[in-house]
């Protein structure tokens, strides 16, 4: 087996469900499947009533027979207590913040001396969350955040800030594939995801692109002078962007800094 590469520890927002309606609440609430999570952690969207992203967590079962656990980093989780109990009125579920008792380490082999590990696609493309209690957090050997981000960028791995934002349509980034099961049932903003899947209509979607010349993130796609999209996240070689559906048919896209100056060309290489 090669060696296990680490992203740094991390100690996201942690909230835990349990009790005898805790699979029905959460899967009235946010995008994925709970009913059948085995050992995977699985990326899902909070929505509001009209389908546009508020959150984006992973769900998977606690350590704790008859846990789930609904995950996401701190600095994007403001109000997500609020907003998933805000439909709990009359269903037997127990809700704990257990944010400050855990810390995770993302990484390509799970590891045995952890509490728990989950299997979870990320930088590493098929890797591990291994969890463990925060006092008992041994010293992990990292990979830097430029290399991390050169390999998220390459598995076309969408993240808060940068591809995903407050108010977007989860299938423009791709999600509908990883992140919303479209087989359960109804849940907040399921009627107008459904539709959107119905109709197979978006105006803009996530790409990736090999680039030539120079490019950074902001720059904008060109097509006949007129702007098709903007670049989202980049490395020398890769970069992650929306095209707008103009461009969708296109292969290769002039790049634009924000002086209007021409860097470098963007080839298609995919959607996300």
């Amino acid at each position: 087996m090669s060696e296990s590469l680490n992203l740094p520890p991390q100690q996201p927002t942690v909230l835990s469900f349990r009790g005898p309606d805790a699979i029905r609440f959460l899967n009235g609430q946010i995008t994925q499947d709970v009913s059948d999570l085995d050992d995977r952690a699985l990326p899902a969207c909070v929505t509001d009533a009209k389908g546009r992203l508020q959150f984006f967590v992973r769900v998977f079962a606690g350590p704790d027979v008859g846990s789930l656990w609904v995950t996401c980093p701190k600095d994007q989780s403001e109000g997500l207590r609020d907003r998933l109990e805000r439909y709990l009125i009359a269903d037997d579920v127990e809700v704990d913040d257990l944010t400050d008792q855990w810390n995770c380490v993302h990484a390509s082999h799970s590891d045995a001396s952890s509490a728990f590990s989950r299997r979870a696609r990320g930088c590493f493309g098929a890797g591990y969350d291994s969890w463990w209690r925060s006092d008992k957090l041994p010293q992990i050997k990292a990979i830097t955040e430029g290399h991390a981000e050169r390999l998220r960028i390459a598995e076309r791995i969408p993240v808060w800030g940068s591809e995903l934002r407050d108010g977007m349509l989860p299938p423009e980034a791709g999600l509908d594939r990883s992140s919303i099961s479209y087989a359960k049932g109804c849940y907040i903003g399921q009627e107008v995801l459904s539709r959107i899947k119905t109709a197979g209509k978006l105006n803009r979607r996530l790409a990736a692109f090999n680039i030539e010349g120079t490019a950074a993130a902001g720059d904008l796609l060109k097509m006949d002078s007129k702007e098709v999209g903007q670049l989202t996240s980049c490395t020398a070689q890769q970069a992650l962007g929306y095209l707008k559906k103009a461009g969708f048919e296109e292969s290769q896209f002039p790049l634009a800094d924000a002086a209007g100056t021409v860097t470098g060309t963007a080839v298609f290489a995919g959607w996300a």
